[in-house]
């Protein structure tokens, strides 16, 4: 027998938030291993350029959390 229906599912938003999230915190990753290898080559400078990165990222993160994206009701 075939069944017949709705061939999209509507998922919540949240899922899609989520998934965001998760896509920028991999992205911040990706570009701390290339800074940890040449850190030793650039010194001072390419520590206080991770802390600016970390610090906007923290900012997005806190941002988020305060607009309550990450709250699962």
């Amino acid at each position: 027998e075939i069944v017949k229906g709705h061939s999209r599912v509507q998922f919540n938003i949240r899922f899609y938030l989520v998934a965001l999230i998760f896509v920028i915190f991999d992205v911040e990753i990706l570009f701390t291993v290339p800074w940890a290898v040449v850190f030793r080559e650039m010194g001072l400078f390419a520590y206080f350029e991770m802390v600016v990165f970390i610090l906007v990222l923290g900012a997005g993160l806190v941002y988020a959390w305060k607009k309550g994206a990450l709250e699962w009701q």
